[in-house]
């Protein structure tokens, strides 16, 4: 299972790239895996500000639908649309081309209540 070093991550299988006041926030490896075959990525809070642990948008699998948190609260500035042709990019590239959304932190010392990778693999692992 590949989980990056330097990327952040939630308990709600999320993970978070900070670039200056920019995080682009995406779900994990492991989340992928257990949903299966994504079907449909939805994000209607596009220029939106939320709370840190408000859903965000949700992802639809074969299986089944699951909303998806704020790992940081600020405003979403970016949706990877092209997600809604191609969603299995969140299956093949769940780090990469998979990326869901990007945020414009308000609450900077939130990234400090985020997990490493050290501290997410322990949560998986139980």
């Amino acid at each position: 299972m590949n989980i990056p070093q330097e990327l952040k991550y939630t308990k709600d299988h999320e993970w978070v790239k900070i670039e200056g006041d920019t995080a682009t926030i995406g779900v994990t490896d492991f989340a992928q895996g257990e949903l299966g075959d994504i079907v449909y990525v939805e994000v209607e809070t596009l220029d939106e500000t939320l709370h840190k642990e408000e859903v965000f948008g949700t992802v639809e699998a074969v299986k089944t639908v699951s909303d998806l948190f704020m790992p940081v609260s600020g405003e979403i500035i970016e949706f990877n649309d092209s997600l809604e042709d191609e969603p299995e990019k969140v299956n093949n590239d769940p780090y990469g081309k998979g990326w869901m959304i990007k945020v414009k932190l308000s609450e900077p010392s939130e990234i400090e209540e985020l997990l490493t990778a050290e501290e997410y693999k322990e949560v998986i692992a139980s």
